[in-house]
């Protein structure tokens, strides 16, 4: 027998502990307030009917049907049956933007945290697909490899903020890099995807080229950018008292505008590959982008797990429980006459 709730346990020692002491007490006190009422004599004459042995019968019933109750609530199982689940889906590597200007605020919150709010989301809705996350600013860095432990990568996400890199600016071409050779497998030239999450503006990384090889490796990308390519949004930055000021460079504010002009390059490097722009106001939803582009896309099969399964059995006990709590409601307490 396997127990799915061992926790459950712990009420049965309210058998000895509360409901025989209980029990004992009740009988305690009516019979001093019997021999209060009449005395000894008078009581074997005027309760012959009553018997004590059916009033305690009908206690163990209601003790019996709680203890069934309990075992219920515990939910046994038995009878193993081993399973073989096979996991199909595609390997997904989101490369996240997290240079200062993913600060700007023409995407509420922020554009950083709008993007962590949209992953979240996207976790939701995967299916069996392994997931990845790389930040990169001036650096790339793996914060998570490729999993399928997606309460883990909602652990790494929320962990993620500007200081996830160690160097500021903005190198798209260093993080599909990063992903092409750290988080990627070779051995299949399929079933790859990188969700590039930015505003664009890169720092001569060379992203074209780096997609080029990734396209070679069988990834395909997937690109969204974020910002207005126009006016675009100023950047901004906490003091130490707390005031808020914008981002200077040279005594002149720093304006962040998408450059949807490399992040369009970078996509049609790739075959499938697809952008998508966000604008200020619009909203960022990975989940229908996942299931227009990604879910629907052919996908392997990734890992084999033999479970055990069991058959639940609770519905026994907790039908035993009702049947003593109904014979205990239907015996009286007084004997034949």
């Amino acid at each position: 027998m396997n127990l799915g709730n061992y926790n459950a346990l712990w009420l049965l020692f309210a058998v000895p502990v509360l409901l025989i002491p209980a029990y004992i007490w009740c009988f305690w006190q009516k019979s001093k307030a019997l021999r209060t009422l009449a005395s000894s004599d008078m009581l074997k004459k005027i309760n012959t009917t009553v018997s004590l042995k059916k009033q305690i019968f009908k206690a163990v019933l209601l003790i019996a049907a709680f203890i069934f109750i309990v075992i219920a609530l515990t939910e046994p199982k038995w009878n193993p049956q081993a399973e073989k689940i096979q996991r199909r889906g595609r390997d997904v590597c989101i490369l996240l933007d997290t240079s200062r200007s993913m600060l700007a605020e023409d995407i509420k919150p922020n554009r950083l945290e709008r993007s962590k709010i949209a992953i979240q989301d996207l976790l939701e809705t995967l299916s069996g697909d392994r997931v990845a996350i790389v930040t990169f600013a001036g650096n790339s860095t793996v914060k998570c490899p490729l999993t399928q432990d997606y309460a883990f990568v909602r652990m790494v996400l929320a962990d993620i903020s500007t200081e996830s890199t160690t160097r500021g600016g903005t190198m798209i071409g260093d993080a599909i890099r990063k992903a092409t050779e750290d988080v990627f497998d070779r051995q299949n030239r399929e079933y790859k995807d990188i969700i590039l999450i930015t505003d664009g503006e890169d720092h001569d990384s060379f992203p074209v080229q780096a997609a080029e090889k990734a396209a070679a490796e069988g990834i395909r990308i997937i690109a969204i950018g974020l910002g207005d390519e126009k006016q675009g949004s100023r950047i901004p930055v906490t003091g130490p008292n707390g005031e808020t000021t914008f981002l200077k460079y040279n005594g002149q504010e720093i304006w962040s505008k998408l450059d949807a002009d490399t992040l369009r390059k970078v996509v049609y490097a790739t075959e499938g590959g697809k952008y998508l722009s966000v604008q200020p106001g619009a909203t960022l939803d990975l989940g229908e982008i996942y299931e227009g582009l990604i879910a629907s896309a052919q996908k392997r099969e990734l890992e084999s797990t033999t479970m055990i399964r069991y058959d639940e059995r609770f519905q026994i006990f907790l039908a035993l429980g009702l049947v003593l709590i109904v014979w205990e409601y239907l015996t009286s307490e007084r004997r034949k006459s």
